[in-house]
Formats: C-alpha cells, structure tokens, sequence
C-alpha cells in the first residue's frame, strides 16, 4: 500500500506517495527539440500512471529552468501529477510546481517551508549512517535516505548505505515516516528495500537513462504494485 501522505506537516493537502519517485535531471534532455522532448515524456509518464515527479536542474539558468517547469505542468497536468522542484524553493510559485526538495547546501527545510507554504510538498534530505538530529521534527513530508548503492546522477561523498541501512533507518524514524530511498536503486533491488521500510523509491538513471523512458517507467510500475 502507498505511504500516507503528510507525516510531520500537518497542514498540507493530502496525499499518497506512489511506489516510484521517477527524478528527471536535466542532464538528459537534448539541447535541440527540448520542449518537444519533455512534452512526450511528460505526457507519456503521465498516461503511464505517474503521479509524482521531481525536476532537477543544478547547472542551468532560471530562464531554462522556468522554460522547462512550464513545458513539464503543460504535460503532466497538476490534478493528475505532483511536480517537485529540487533545490529552488524561490520559483516553485513561478513554476506552478507542487512542491520542492532540499537537500543540505539548498535551504533550510523551514526556509523552504516559508516560501512554498503550508500546502505544497517539502522534501530534504534524511541521512545516511543516521537520521540527521532533529529531522523528524522539520515541517516536510517526507526525508530521502540514502546513497543506496553507487550512483552517477548526482555527486556523493557518503558511502552506500545498502538494504540493512534502509532497515536501520526506518527502526530510528518509526512506522509513519515516509522515508523515500535514492541513489543507485534499481529494479532488481527495490522489491528488497521496500520490504526493509522504504516508503517509496526514488529513481533517476534506471528509467530517464533507457532508451525508452516511458516504457520504462511502466515496467517499474508493473513490477512493484
């Protein structure tokens, strides 16, 4: 069963996390036929049964990102799909997105919270070895953990954490913390970290990096419900 939504957070909508968190990175759009690019994979993700999705844009300018943020909401339309933007919790309005994930270096969950308000979604960062102190009392719904295995999308210094981290965290965080699992997941592995307490897993290069994303995408969904 989906987690339930909204843990630490009382006043947001609710909501159920799915079993997947697809995390599209920009690094894999073409430079040429951008918006025809994302307008396919958007509308197929969403045909696919998506409900959830993070954009990820370290490098660009905030003309690209907003450029891309609006393609995406044209796609993946918001009563069908939650849109999470990572890190820039300052253009979430502007983007029309749903939420914002931040990690440490980002804002401040509470300065994220102040700027996306009570209603949207707010992700950070959970840990690794262990919860960070004090996490579970941040105003977000949910805390990545992770690295779970070696993984070239984003830059890591922490060391994979592996299923019996997964196991040890959600024994620290409790039954009803939605703990999403990244880095270096796939297929063949998620079954085993959902069933160590991961409420969801969230996966960048084992869907957006195959020839065919959507196709993808439906193979995980077949797979883990």
């Amino acid at each position: 069963m989906p987690a339930p939504y909204l843990l630490f957070y009382p006043e947001s909508m609710s909501f159920s996390f799915p079993r997947i968190y697809p995390i599209l990175d920009s690094a894999i759009i073409p430079p040429t036929g951008r918006r025809e690019f994302l307008l396919r994979l958007g509308s197929g993700l969403t045909r696919a049964g998506a409900i959830l999705l993070e954009y990820r844009n370290k490098a660009g300018s905030d003309a690209e990102l907003l450029a891309d943020a609006a393609t995406l909401r044209e796609a993946m339309p918001s009563e069908q799909v939650k849109l999470i933007l990572d890190d820039r919790a300052d253009l979430v309005e502007q983007a029309g997105f749903d939420g914002v994930h931040v990690d440490m270096g980002d804002a401040l969950p509470t300065e994220a919270r102040r700027l996306v308000g009570p209603e949207r979604i707010v992700g950070t960062y959970g840990g690794t070895e262990a919860l960070l102190p004090g996490i579970l009392s941040e105003p977000v719904d949910y805390l990545s953990i992770g690295p779970i295995a070696a993984t070239t999308t984003k830059q890591t210094a922490k060391a994979p954490m592996g299923v019996e981290g997964v196991r040890r965290l959600r024994d620290e965080a409790g039954s009803r913390a939605v703990l999403v699992a990244v880095g270096g997941v796939t297929l063949e592995a998620a079954p085993a970290i959902l069933d160590a307490g991961a409420s969801l897993v969230g996966v960048s290069a084992a869907i957006f990096r195959s020839a065919d994303p959507v196709a993808e995408f439906r193979r995980w969904q077949t797979a883990l419900h």
